[in-house]
């Protein structure tokens, strides 16, 4: 445990933030007449109710910087850079959580459906995830290779 830096720690926090902020209210629906995850009316949502297929991609995206220091604290030998695959989960997390809820909120009509904190603390937790990754991934050198080889 020992080998595990500040980094992977700001990481395994984005990650438990991403998780938890997943079982969250994301959305509010504030009509009456407004439809989100098959209920009409003024209702909350979390992220978890509301997206079927990525709520999955995104639990798995939030136990990666678990996977990340469990690799760190067993000096696991990889031929890539320690938190590079993290960095690239995170920046997918980050990227989705951005559309799912400025541009292609879910529900009818979407200007009736509200963000709400816990899409907030999932979109913290994919940048301290990218953060302590990438600062993870840029402590290890890579090896430089002959001229000419791919």
């Amino acid at each position: 445990m020992e080998r595990l830096t500040v980094n992977e720690l700001v990481a395994m926090l984005g990650g438990l933030l991403l998780g938890a902020g997943l079982f969250a209210d994301w959305y509010e629906a504030v009509s009456p007449l407004a439809v989100l995850a098959g209920t009409l009316g003024v209702a909350s949502h979390s992220g978890w109710e509301t997206h079927q297929i990525l709520r999955w991609a995104l639990l798995v995206m939030a136990i990666a910087p678990f996977i990340l220091a469990y690799v760190v604290a067993r000096d696991h030998q990889l031929t890539w850079a320690r938190g590079e695959l993290t960095a690239v989960l995170s920046i997918f997390a980050f990227g989705a959580l951005l559309y799912v809820g400025v541009i292609d909120r879910p529900g009818e009509p979407p200007g009736q459906i509200e963000l709400e904190w816990g899409w907030y603390v999932a979109l913290l937790g994919s940048i301290l995830m990218l953060g302590g990754s990438a600062l993870r991934s840029g402590e290890t050198a890579r090896r430089r290779k002959p001229p000419g080889t791919i």
